[in-house]
Parts: structure tokens; C-alpha cells; sequence
């Protein structure tokens, strides 16, 4: 494969790594390349293509609870766990049955960024916004991260319900634009649009706080919260959540009473007059 800023190649000392390369710029895609027996589990309708010697199986869950040993019960436990944070209740699992190499691809459906990490490079665990996962070697558990605290989970704009990914090997998560990767020191405190919170390990305290005066969160154009993350820990912060994609798209095809953009605005300059005597300048 060509090289890549994301391009991995394996390590002989680990037996269940993956290799893989993330290619294209704004609309990503990660090619994984397996030797005989691996397996790449990834959400349904994410593959792009694949080498005939791989097979396609849907399973409920996350293809963990088979490794496991968990049975019905197991997989079952799984599916519900997907279902809960919004997602399908089956994935796909990919297995290698030939010999050589061989590979598959998977793409996001979102602008944005395919960010590869290893599990056990942080901590073991990723806490991140509910459609992010987008495949990963198999082994790795998608599961459910509640957010304790009602403010938190009331406004910090994710919900009450994150996803939680675990395990030790290499998972792909889709993230909305540019995305920035910040690592806090201990006690260390990044503000944050709650939407563009993309992920964060799960030493990282989560909360959100008051976006500044009475007149700034009404006004200002920012929310009324903003998510607060306190290290110390490792956050990924996305320029472009889908939710902000899709508000805009919806009010460009979309304006106030069928009129026009100059229309609109035009009508709305004598309202504007009565909204700065209200706030007066003052909070």
C-alpha cells in the first residue's frame, strides 16, 4: 500500500493486530487487510468492497459475546446494549477463509475523519457520541456509558447515553469534519461546543457549565451550555457534528414562511430595533 499519515502495519509481537490504511480526504475510507482467520466486525452498510475470500456473517451484537463464550444470553445482552444507544441490532463480521492477504473496506457516511486507535493505548476504554463507531478488529465490545449527572446528561448534547468501546485492539471511529486530539494534564479544563464533544478516555470528567452571562446564552449564538472536560485524559473534538450539518441543511431548504433569504431578513430589521431596547446592553 502507498503510504499514508494513517497507515499501519503490523507488529509480529502482537498476534491479533490488523493492518490498515485510511484513505481519501473530506468522504474517508479505511481498507483493512487480514491474513487468514481475522475477522473485522464493522456496523451494517458500512462496507465499500471486499476480496471474495472474505465472508459476510450478521451476528446480534458486536461479534464479541462469540469470542466469549456468552451463548444466546450473551449475544442477546449485546444486541440490546446496540439498540439502547440508538444503533442496528446486528453487526457485520468479517473473516478472512482464504490464504495470503486479504481485504475490505469501509467507508464513513458522514464529511469528516476516520480516526484509528488502539484500545490499549488508552486506558482500554473510549467514551464517545453514539454513532461513532464504525468498525474494529474482532474482540473489541461496543457497549453503553450513562451520564450520571442529570445536567450532564439533559444538555450535555449527547444525552444520558454514550457508546463505550473496550477492549485492547484497533477500532475506527467517524468523527464530523476536522478533528482535533487534545491531551489534559490533571485538572486541566477545556470548554467545548456539547456537540462538538466527539470522544474522550474515560479517566476525562464530563460535565457541562453556563455559557457565560444571561445575554450570551440567549444572544451569543453559542447554546446555553457549554461541555466542560477536566483532565486528566485524552479528548477528540469534531468541527462538523452532523446534528449542526443537518440543522443547516434544513434551514437553507427550508425558509422562515416560504420567502426568500433577503425577504426574511428584510422583515426582521424592525424586530431587531425591539430586541436592543430589551437587552440594553446589559446582563
Amino acid at each position: 500500500m502507498p503510504n499514508s499519515p494513517w497507515q499501519h502495519s503490523r507488529n509480529s509481537a502482537v498476534s491479533d493486530d490488523v493492518d490498515f490504511e485510511i484513505k481519501g480526504q473530506e468522504l474517508q475510507f479505511v481498507e483493512i487487510e487480514l491474513d487468514p482467520g481475522e475477522s473485522a466486525v464493522a456496523e451494517a452498510g458500512a462496507m465499500v468492497w471486499k476480496d471474495s475470500s472474505i465472508d459476510m456473517t450478521t451476528v446480534f451484537g458486536d461479534g464479541s459475546a462469540d469470542q466469549g463464550g456468552g451463548g444466546f444470553m450473551g449475544k442477546l445482552l449485546g444486541a440490546g446494549k446496540r439498540l439502547v444507544t440508538g444503533e442496528s441490532l446486528f453487526t457485520t463480521v468479517f473473516t478472512h477463509q482464504g490464504s495470503g492477504k486479504a481485504r475490505v473496506a469501509f467507508a464513513s457516511p458522514i464529511p469528516g475523519s476516520i480516526v484509528p486507535l488502539r484500545l490499549d493505548s488508552v486506558g482500554g476504554r473510549l467514551i464517545c457520541q453514539k454513532d461513532a463507531f464504525l468498525c474494529a478488529a474482532r474482540g473489541v465490545s461496543i457497549g453503553i456509558h450513562f451520564q450520571q449527572k442529570i445536567m450532564t446528561g439533559l444538555f450535555g448534547g449527547e444525552g444520558f447515553i454514550m457508546q463505550r468501546l473496550d477492549g485492547d485492539g484497533w477500532v475506527f471511529v467517524q468523527m464530523g469534519g476536522t478533528v482535533i486530539e487534545r491531551e489534559l494534564a490533571p485538572g486541566e479544563e477545556l470548554h467545548v461546543d456539547t456537540g462538538c464533544v466527539a470522544a474522550f478516555t474515560a479517566d476525562v470528567d464530563f460535565d457541562v457549565i453556563r455559557a457565560g452571562s444571561i445575554k450570551s446564552m440567549f444572544f451569543g449564538g453559542e447554546g446555553v451550555f457549554f461541555a466542560r472536560l477536566r483532565g486528566p485524559g485524552k479528548v477528540w473534538i469534531q468541527s462538523l457534528p452532523f446534528s449542526r450539518l443537518a440543522g443547516r441543511m434544513m434551514a437553507a431548504a427550508m425558509p422562515m414562511g416560504g420567502q426568500n433569504r433577503g425577504e426574511t431578513s428584510l422583515l426582521g430589521l424592525g424586530a431587531l430595533g425591539g430586541i436592543g431596547a430589551i437587552i440594553g446592553g446589559d446582563d
